[in-house]
């Protein structure tokens, strides 16, 4: 048995094994899809169920749909989670859903229609069903749909002997938990201890001797994402969770706080880049474009900004035509920088490095950096310009709006978001925008207003 544990963990999902699914999918051939699939790791099979196409994926699914578990719908991602259940004969999905944690079938039911939900909550036994729909009662991303109602207690006066034999003696404890909570008489949580202290402790040892000082509690009515701030600040495993009363209603692990922080992270991501906090690969074309073009109607309102300064230049432009041909340099180069002190702000926003208590001194970094990069960028360019079109009035242009460009881009960065955040917004959901766009109306100002003065 321990042989065959290491053979399956020595197998990973490659191209060559995505191929061979296919050919035997296509041939129907159950038997050779079951040899493929065996030995990868539930979250591999879903991996591979996302990277092929829909008409194979239901083919797949036909062939295999008997060694659907738990596990697996677990990992599948939310774009189409819904495609999968829909495609389970009802059997499968009825005893997928009773191998699952309430917290990973709370997770579940999050992407499904009401019939589905439905089917899935009919398998659940009585308890689990009751406490799915309690953890459902609570507001979407908040605490209480983020926390497993599986719980390890114990009276706050036991024994580490007593808690052995208690957990010896148990019929049902959750597949992963990694303290034993303690509560006073109304099932309020007054601290936890490892297991690995309890081991490691005698018998008679007091389990209130043994707690860690890391405990605290969170509300389940507390935002996810300060939950999952309060497991990385503190370095936590698991935390307990009450209600307004103080009791005990569940526990948050881990896995699921660093999975709140990967989502939090990739919407980051995805809002900077204005494709919205849903897109994914699996999307239609329809899909990507409704999630695009409005981000993008944006852009060309904004960057109407950028044609109107330039329209007011027109005589400059006219009398220097290399001016059309430098103008950009500015601008990108200031849009780049943006960018980047943007990327910065709004990551340290989103884990709380930077704060009011800070912003100060963060802005006046911000600025000396852009103002040293605009002067290592203005020697370079100014010595490039005069050199290539012989006037050194216009190298000095060039350096010129170089550093006005790079301060604005360095404090921009910065200040966009602050002021997004101070306002109730989302720092990362238009920051981008309002940001190219300072430094491209900006870029375009310095330089054909600094070559109007200068070179006319």
């Amino acid at each position: 048995m321990a042989e065959d544990h290491a053979e399956t963990e020595e197998v990973a999902l490659d191209q060559d094994r995505i191929d061979a699914v296919l050919e035997a999918v296509e041939a129907g051939n159950s038997e050779a899809v079951d040899a493929l699939l065996e030995p990868l790791h539930a979250a591999d099979i879903a991996d591979l169920l996302e990277q092929i196409g829909p008409g194979d994926r239901r083919a797949l699914l036909r062939l295999w749909s008997h060694e659907i578990d738990g596990e697996i719908l677990s990992e599948i991602s939310e774009d189409i989670r819904e495609e999968v259940v829909e495609a389970l004969p009802r059997e499968v999905l009825v005893e997928a859903v009773r191998d699952l944690e309430t917290d990973d079938v709370v997770d579940l039911l999050e992407d499904l229609e009401q019939p589905q939900q439905d089917i899935i909550l009919e398998a659940l036994e009585d308890a689990d069903r009751v406490a799915v729909e309690q953890a459902m009662a609570y507001p979407e991303y908040s605490a209480g749909r983020l926390m497993q109602r599986e719980v390890v207690v114990a009276p706050e006066h036991w024994t580490v002997g007593e808690t052995i034999d208690f957990l010896r003696k148990a019929d049902h404890l959750p597949d992963q938990f990694y303290h034993v909570i303690l509560v006073d008489p109304r099932m309020k949580p007054v601290g936890y201890a490892t297991l690995g202290r309890i081991l490691s402790s005698g018998r008679e040892a007091k389990l209130a001797d043994i707690t860690e000082d890391s405990f605290r509690t969170v509300q389940a009515t507390d935002p996810e994402a300060d939950v999952a701030y309060i497991f990385n600040q503190y370095h936590l495993i698991s935390c307990p969770v009450v209600d307004e009363a103080g009791r005990l209603v569940g526990v948050i692990t881990i896995d699921d706080a660093m999975n709140v922080l990967d989502e939090e992270h990739e919407e980051d991501m995805l809002r900077l880049a204005g494709v919205g906090d849903e897109a994914s690969v699996n999307d239609g074309s329809v899909e990507t474009a409704k999630q695009r073009l409005p981000w993008l109607v944006v852009n060309l309102g904004t960057a109407s900004l950028s044609a109107m300064v330039i329209s007011q230049f027109e005589a400059t432009i006219a009398a220097l035509v290399a001016l059309a041909a430098l103008m950009p340099i500015v601008a990108s180069t200031g849009g780049i920088a943006g960018t980047q002190s943007l990327a910065v702000a709004v990551r340290a926003l989103a884990t709380r490095d930077l704060t009011q208590a800070n912003a100060a001194r963060v802005i006046w970094r911000e600025l000396g950096a852009g103002i040293l990069n605009g002067l290592g960028l203005a020697l370079i360019l100014g010595v490039a310009g005069s050199l290539i079109f012989g006037d050194w009035h216009l190298g000095l242009v060039l350096g010129m709006a170089m550093i006005v460009n790079q301060i604005v881009a360095a404090l921009g960065g910065v200040l966009v978001p602050l002021t997004m955040n101070r306002l109730g917004m989302d720092p990362a959901l238009a920051s981008g925008t309002f940001v190219t766009t300072l430094t491209d109306v900006m870029g375009f100002f310095a330089f054909l207003g600094l070559a109007t003065v200068i070179l006319l």
